[in-house]
């Protein structure tokens, strides 16, 4: 009973943590990352899809993004998406392919993404003790009802606990190589 409610607290606290790296994924920093696509959605025959799956992506050089496009009839489409993006960015179109060029970040775009990304961090932290305090809880009422025992409840507490703080270290470390990511000149 106490090591399924700790398994479950460790698997939403890992998921925790995929959804951050997957979000910092999605901020821009001075080289070229086909993740920044991830949040591009097409108009593709009347259904919005992923640019992922109209296209393939790569990054030949670390200031542009090459995006060849399967159906020649949605380049267009594609590139519109990219123009209406949060992204500002400017598509240039050759025949299938589409090249993004990746402008070199000023220094205080590069301060406001730090702090965009602190506070993606920060979210991430939270979700995390969220669920260390509803596993808490869930032992607390598993001992009110009288299935577990006080000293076992102590334990478990104590390895969620140290579960929790190693998954917010792992939050901090990756915090701390998308800062590096961004400032990086």
């Amino acid at each position: 009973m106490i090591r399924e409610l700790v398994a479950d607290g460790k698997r939403r606290m890992e998921s925790a943590v995929e959804a951050l790296r997957s979000e910092f994924n999605t901020v821009r920093t001075g080289r070229a990352s086909t993740g920044l696509l991830d949040r591009v959605y097409v108009d593709y025959y009347g259904a919005k899809t992923p640019l992922k799956q109209l296209a393939s992506l790569a990054t030949p050089d670390p200031r542009t993004i090459s995006i060849t496009v399967y159906d020649k009839g949605a380049v267009n489409s594609v590139v519109r998406a990219i123009q209406e993006s949060d992204l500002a960015l400017t598509p240039n179109v050759d025949g299938v392919i589409v090249r993004l060029n990746i402008p070199a970040l000023t220094a205080e775009r590069r301060k406001d993404l730090v702090k965009l990304v602190k506070n993606m961090a920060e979210d991430g932290r939270v979700a995390v003790r969220n669920v260390r305090r509803d596993v808490i809880q869930d032992l607390k009422d598993l001992k009110k009802e009288g299935e577990i025992s006080e000293d076992e409840e102590r334990r478990a507490e104590d390895e969620v606990q140290k579960l929790t703080d190693g998954v917010i270290e792992k939050i901090n470390d990756l915090l701390h190589h998308k800062e590096e990511e961004i400032l990086e000149i």
